[in-house]
């Protein structure tokens, strides 16, 4: 059965451009209602203008789509929590939130300015909390809620020269982490998208004759299963060039070592404790703790 928003209502961050922009037009085009949230700068955050926001606007409503536009920073606390306001007052609701806004300030990390480390941290981390808390409430009392997170390869494996960007996009799986399981019992499904895309963030890292395999359109079908009503919740999906892969975490089988180990028993055991043969994928704290905790003697 093919996936459906009708009567659902989305915001998508950064959907001036790029993944956003294909994001929210493939939402309009199965008839979800779109807030086009951009706040208009440069790739590096300087700058601002509501034109990226409303030519996508335009674009849905030439489809036949129903979306607005608007243009508040996704840093701006009070701005983001009134564009919140304006859609449920239009709308009566929210469904779907995709965080996708970014911007990039690429340096190594003796060069990079503490300024511009925290800029990058601010849009791409903080902005997805402010963003998140603002409709945290409104999908719990409604009992239906999709939020997407994106984080990147960088962030889930270190990039050299993006320090910045690699600590906040791992800090956003950490925030779906714990929002997943608040959100469980409310139907408030959470989840990351780790996206391979041509964009104008990407544009000049890409290798020559990679652009017509890495459109956004190819990381948005994982997004947009994301947000169906048949969602999982709680997961990361790599997806891009039409390839998609599922992301967890593992742990080695622990190695007891006793309450008197030192550091140099520790690394005498680094073989076995590095040792992947029986390894596990943990899911939760719980998970975590019991590898630890099952190795205790029995008295």
């Amino acid at each position: 059965m093919s996936i459906s928003f009708e009567d659902r209502v989305a915001i998508v961050t950064g959907a001036g451009n790029g993944l956003g922009r294909s994001h929210a037009l493939e939402l309009a085009s199965r008839g979800a209602k779109v807030v086009v949230n951009d706040f208009g700068g440069s790739v590096d955050g300087h700058g601002g203008s509501a034109s990226p926001a409303e030519q996508v606007v335009e674009e849905i409503k030439a489809n036949g789509g129903e979306a607005v536009a608007n243009p508040a920073s996704v840093t701006d606390v009070a701005a983001v929590e009134q564009m919140v306001k304006d859609t449920v007052d239009r709308w009566g609701r929210i469904d779907i939130l995709i965080n996708n806004a970014g911007i990039l300030r690429d340096k190594t990390f003796s060069k990079v300015s503490l300024e511009d480390f925290n800029s990058v941290v601010d849009v791409h981390l903080n902005g997805a909390i402010i963003c998140s808390k603002a409709v945290w409430s409104q999908m719990i009392s409604q009992t239906y809620g999709r939020i997407v997170m994106t984080t990147s390869a960088a962030g889930l494996y270190g990039n050299f020269g993006q320090s910045n960007y690699s600590a906040a996009k791992l800090g956003a799986v950490g925030l779906m982490n714990s929002l997943r399981l608040e959100g469980r019992k409310y139907n408030v499904k959470v989840n990351t998208i780790a996206p391979m895309a041509l964009s104008r963030m990407t544009e000049d890292i890409m290798a020559p004759g990679v652009a017509e395999s890495l459109k956004p359109e190819l990381v948005t079908s994982a997004v947009v299963f994301m947000c169906s009503d048949d969602a999982p919740t709680g997961e990361i999906i790599s997806a891009g060039a039409g390839s998609y892969a599922r992301v967890q975490y593992i742990e080695s089988d622990s190695v007891y070592l006793g309450p008197e180990a030192n550091a140099d028993d520790v690394s005498g055991a680094w073989e076995d404790i590095s040792d992947m043969t029986n390894a596990s994928v943990v899911t939760d704290v719980g998970a975590s703790m019991k590898n630890v905790l099952s190795k205790l003697p029995r008295s």
